[in-house]
């Protein structure tokens, strides 16, 4: 009786996989437990071949560089060996059996966050719950070092890498802290800072913060399908995995690293619009551009939807994303779709409150409206504010700013401006062809005008570059 128990929950786990699923799977197990994958492997006897963590970890090492960090390694192990299976013997086996195996990939690979649960609890500490928060943000940071990790490894970063863009380390805390922050108690409170590390969390709790923050099941099947080298080249039924990280293109060679790190990247991503998540293109970069106001409008006017970082001198790296094209004109632009955000110290995005519509505006060459780019708030006072006397900037947001609840973003109210880049995200729309990039002087013949009456010549006039015919390949 118990064997059949054993295999109906087997055969249940086993029917979630497409038949090349399982042949994948199969294959792995295989591999692991150093079975061959003739005819010969589907008798009794080679049903009860196991794996062991020494397999797991030199599957890792026979590569000269590890698929996935080792810590990683130890926690799936763990995963796979906290599955009790009907009518086993008592007690831990270091052993993974076959059933296990199938049921740890069914579980988190094709499970609600119930099944996932316990698996988790054990992947985070091997006695299991209740836990820490130090525990949990353990976990968390090794499971986003081994994302970064393991899609570099595989080359699946999309042009992206870890030489163009910044260190990722600081960006793992990061994104572990802002996951970490939605832990609730069962009272509804979310601890923080040192409370949250010293707090105990019960299953419970646990299984709700996987429930809301998706992230953690992503990144977990990510792990298993390009650590573990199964299902990789299989479709995901999600597009979670899909645009994980967007296609980076105009970035490639140029000698630059992107103010972003990997971590913020996969963040700030998935809080786009779906249809505008598989692809950043880098239209503006003060470093490669120059430090100039109508050099920035030049780059950005009418080129789709676009996300805008800065670094202040202070360190600090914040923006925001503009739902539609930038125009020059002195109304408040964009909808509720808009939102700030801040990459470091701390990452977070902060999306609309509907308490009014002033969403962006870009303005330059008036003498009654203010001249600049700014988010979020009101006149004088902006979410994100660059003056058009470029290197100057505001983010002012006491207690906080209306447009966005976000708070000041900037290290001072009043800061100056390091650097900065603007990416278009999504397809670029086609009117910003050739014939769409023009200076800002094109765009507003008034600004020329004055100008000219002025005295002041077009500097902007010899900067033109010809738009990026960008060939970027998918790596």
């Amino acid at each position: 009786k118990m064997g059949n128990a054993e295999s109906n929950a087997y055969q249940d786990h086993l029917s979630r996989f497409l038949p090349e699923e399982q042949s994948d799977i199969d294959g792995l197990f295989n591999t692991l437990s150093g079975s061959s994958g003739s005819a010969g492997a589907k008798n009794a006897k080679a049903a009860k071949k196991t794996v062991t963590l020494a397999a797991l970890q030199a599957r890792q090492s026979a590569h000269t560089r590890e698929p996935l960090p080792e810590p990683m390694t130890a926690r799936l192990y763990n995963g796979m060996k906290s599955i009790d299976l009907p009518g086993k013997s008592s007690g831990p086996s270091e052993q993974i059996a076959k059933e296990q195996f199938v049921i740890f990939m069914s579980n988190l690979l094709k499970g609600n966050a119930d099944e996932k649960i316990s698996i988790i609890m054990r992947m985070i500490a091997k006695t299991g719950g209740p836990l820490k928060g130090k525990q949990i943000q353990e976990f968390t940071e090794d499971l986003i070092t081994s994302v970064v990790h393991v899609l570099s490894y595989r080359k699946e970063l999309k042009g992206w890498s870890l030489e163009n863009t910044r260190d990722a380390s600081s960006g793992v805390k990061a994104l572990a802290s802002e996951l970490l922050s939605e832990l609730k108690l069962p009272d509804g409170t979310k601890p923080v800072g040192s409370q949250l590390l010293e707090t105990n969390f019960d299953r419970s709790v646990i299984e709700d913060w996987v429930y809301r923050v998706p992230q953690i099941s992503v990144f977990l099947s990510v792990v298993i399908r390009q650590g573990l080298h199964v299902l990789h080249s299989l479709p995901d039924q999600t597009n979670d995995i899909l645009n994980l990280v967007p296609h980076c293109k105009g970035i490639k060679g140029r000698g630059v690293a992107s103010l972003f790190d990997i971590p913020a990247i996969m963040y700030i991503n998935s809080h786009l619009p779906a249809e505008l998540q598989h692809k950043w293109q880098l239209l503006f970069s003060s470093r490669l551009h120059g430090e100039s106001f109508s050099q920035l409008c030049a780059h950005i006017v009418n080129k789709g939807p676009c996300i805008v970082i800065l670094r202040d001198v202070d360190g600090f790296l914040f923006g925001g994303f503009a739902s539609h094209s930038w125009e020059v004109k002195p109304q408040f632009q964009g909808d509720n779709r808009c939102f700030l955000f801040s990459v470091f110290p701390t990452l977070a995005v902060y999306t609309c409150t509907g308490y009014n519509d002033h969403y962006m505006y870009l303005n330059h060459g008036q003498q009654t409206m203010p001249n600049g780019l700014g988010m979020g708030g009101q006149h004088g006072y902006f979410g994100l504010w660059i003056d058009s006397d470029y290197g100057k900037g505001h983010s002012k947001a006491k207690p906080r700013c209306t447009t966005y609840n976000s708070p000041q973003l900037s290290a001072k109210e009043d800061f100056t401006l390091d650097a900065m880049e603007v990416w278009a995200v999504g397809d670029v729309p086609e009117s910003a062809g050739k014939k769409g990039k023009k200076s800002i002087l094109d765009v507003d013949p008034q600004a020329q005008a004055l100008l000219e009456m002025a005295g002041k010549s077009r500097q902007s006039e010899g900067l033109r570059e010809p738009i990026e015919e960008d060939e970027d390949g998918e790596d």
